[in-house]
């Protein structure tokens, strides 16, 4: 069965400029990694904003088993020398349960037959945006509100803003305590409205000339993020 993994990776702040030019030599060393289906290699903000972390990045990954993951987080040259620059890594294993969307063209997360979780189960949720350069100031406009909306979110164990392209690639990833109270954040009647408008405003002005919704099952989390696991699965 395929898995897709996402690790965070906090690298020391003398390994910054390291990190930074790996975001241009790592990709092509990864497409020769065996079992590994799709990567990307990812930046980060501050507060889900356009003030770039250069200390932090993100890895996102689909495998063709658990065994190709293991191989590669265990001693592959790439994550080895991540390892030893780093001051945290953190990496959750994930099963696709639900996809929409396109990432480069390509659906990347099947959820095959995968059985849904219980509704107290925890849950990943990634989505990724291409944003017109037409409409970026009005996105960028559109994030701080509803990132705070988010961080006060119930259930809420962690998040955080990536991207492959500085202010017209954009993603975010978040790990909820169960899928029900995701959807109630999402979806709730009590939630404040500032999610479902930004939603609204999308498709009403075109924001995105691609995009992707993926939700995730939680298996395992190994490491730390901000000094603990968010989430300590087994």
């Amino acid at each position: 069965m395929s898995l897709t993994t996402l690790s965070i990776i906090t690298v020391r702040p003398d390994a910054r400029r390291w990190a930074l030019a790996r975001m241009g030599t790592v990709p092509p060393q990864l497409r020769r990694v065996p079992g590994l289906l799709f990567s990307k290699l990812l930046g980060s903000g501050f507060d889900f904003g356009l003030r770039p972390n250069f200390q932090r990045y993100g890895f996102m990954a689909s495998w063709a088993d658990e065994a190709a993951a293991q191989a590669f987080f265990a001693g592959h040259h790439v994550w080895q020398a991540y390892e030893q620059r780093s001051q945290e890594l953190w990496t959750a294993y994930l099963q696709p349960l639900q996809a929409h969307g396109l990432w480069d063209g390509q659906h990347r997360f099947d959820a095959g037959s995968a059985a849904p979780p219980a509704p107290s189960a925890p849950v990943a949720v990634l989505t990724r945006a291409s944003i017109r350069p037409l409409r970026a100031w009005s996105f960028w406009r559109a994030v701080p509100p509803v990132s705070r909306a988010v961080a006060d979110a119930p259930g809420l164990l962690a998040a955080i803003g990536l991207g492959e392209l500085p202010v017209l690639r954009q993603a975010t990833f978040s790990l909820w305590e169960s899928g029900q109270l995701m959807q109630q954040y999402a979806y709730g009647a009590q939630h404040d409205g500032r999610h479902r408008e930004v939603v609204r405003r999308t498709r009403q002005e075109g924001w995105y000339s691609e995009e992707l919704f993926a939700r995730f099952a939680v298996q395992r989390t190994d490491g730390l993020w901000d000094g603990r696991n968010p989430l300590p699965l087994r």
